[in-house]
């Protein structure tokens, strides 16, 4: 059943599809995709429109709400009818959380449950509703993670693609999670010193933070207590374009006074709050190493490339700031996440995980694709990048060090365009 709704410029369509749990399989067990159809009232006739589906970053994240179009969104729908997908587990599909993965038993069941979470499940589920639809063919959009969903997609069913565009998101086809991680290790010590540079008394701050750690309890809102790896945390600034500059407003107001002494402020314990709840996204946790395993395990791949990397430890005596990388003390000490720690330890230890790459597919590809390469990415390797680049048939890339891996967020109009206008000369007819 759908409903559809017009407001400030668009026309919505909210569509939920059942489609198998397994889709090898495919009359067993059922589970709700959900994705919402997004077009422009500039258009007479929408439906005529050729589609895009947009394949959203994580895993774990559902797709945006807009309540108006605006960005890359306005942008593509000047020439597209857009799909946004919630992929499974997500948003209004079916959900996988500590509320309701319990219903699937022990936590060896819901670590099976998950195995058909990553991308090979979500371009199956992409083309069952293509199919369902009565799309011939359809673009896609793929920011982050969604740029690895694509080269999966391309793995497994060209034909159904008319052109690709990929922001931030080429993945490496044959890098295991160890190699990726020290490449975003490096990155994210690079970034470091850049922001440092910029605003060097933050570096004092920080040390200040660290400092008042040691003797001081402090907790977040609701009672978490306060350590030096959750501030680390805040490191998820820097992978930001211009957010990155929003991280010295969050030092600046760290400390106040207050009756019993200096304090961290609200706002400060605040910000941290945010930067590692995962109450809306506990599959960003449970699945992330995962989207890097092909045929082995990966064993908290982050925790144990830290150990390399000692400028990160939080016993350093400055500790440089984590970004995108998962730690087995997440299931530990975050009450959210706690329930599903040993479905994260046999997930984390699972072995027998399929290929998500066809390497000959892509070297023969056909379908025209254009894609960002961001030179200081901190998420996603540029080197790594550029590596996979070279393995894919007929994708044209933009290297530029003008943004971070959220540039859609700051400039996404003009990215979509420069990058749909690279697609075009290499379509049929």
């Amino acid at each position: 059943m759908s409903a559809t709704h017009t407001f400030r410029g668009m026309n919505t369509t909210e569509h939920f599809f059942q489609l198998p749990l397994d889709h090898t399989r495919p009359a067993g067990e059922k589970i709700t995709v959900f994705a919402r159809e997004i077009s422009s009232t500039a258009h007479q006739d929408p439906a005529s429109l050729p589609w895009l589906l947009f394949l959203q970053g994580g895993p774990g994240g559902k797709s945006p709400r807009p309540a108006s179009l605006s960005g890359w969104l306005a942008e593509a729908a000047k020439t597209f009818r857009i799909l946004l997908l919630d992929q499974r587990g997500t948003g209004g599909s079916t959900p996988a959380n500590r509320q309701s993965l319990p219903l699937r038993g022990d936590a060896a069941a819901q670590a099976a449950y998950l195995t058909h979470f990553r991308a090979d499940s979500i371009v199956r589920d992409a083309e069952a509703i293509r199919e369902d639809l009565g799309i011939e063919k359809w673009s896609t959009f793929g920011q982050s993670y969604g740029g690895f969903c694509t080269l999966t997609y391309l793995s497994l069913a060209p034909a159904a693609l008319q052109r690709c565009i990929v922001t931030g998101g080429l993945a490496s086809l044959t890098a295991d999670a160890d190699t990726v991680y020290r490449a975003t290790y490096r990155r994210m010590a690079e970034r470091n010193a850049e922001y440092f540079d910029w605003y060097p008394q933050d570096r004092k701050i920080l040390r200040e933070i660290v400092a008042h750690l040691a003797h001081t309890e402090e907790e977040l809102p609701g009672g978490r207590a306060l350590t030096v790896p959750l501030v680390q945390m805040l490191g998820q600034f820097l992978g930001g374009n211009t957010r990155v500059h929003s991280l010295h407003h969050v030092f600046e107001g760290a400390f106040i006074d207050t009756p019993g002494g200096r304090r961290l402020s609200d706002t400060f314990l605040a910000a941290v709050a945010a930067q590692a709840d995962r109450t809306a996204n506990p599959l960003y946790a449970l699945l992330h190493e995962s989207i890097y395993a092909q045929g082995a395990a990966t064993n908290w791949s982050a925790q144990r490339v830290l150990a390399e990397f000692p400028a990160f430890s939080p016993e350093a005596e400055l500790p440089l700031l984590t970004g995108e990388m998962v730690f087995r003390w997440y299931f530990e000490d975050d009450e959210v996440l706690r329930p599903l720690e040993e479905t994260a330890r046999i997930l984390a230890e699972h072995e027998d995980w399929e290929a998500l790459y066809d390497p000959a597919a892509l070297a023969s590809n056909t379908v025209p694709v254009a894609a960002a390469v961001y030179v200081h990415d901190v998420y996603v390797d540029r080197d790594l990048s550029l590596q996979t680049a070279a393995a894919v048939g007929n994708l044209r890339v933009w290297e530029t060090d003008e943004f971070h891996h959220d540039g859609i967020g700051d400039e996404g109009a003009m990215i979509f365009a420069k990058l749909l206008g690279m697609t075009e000369a290499d379509l049929p007819g």
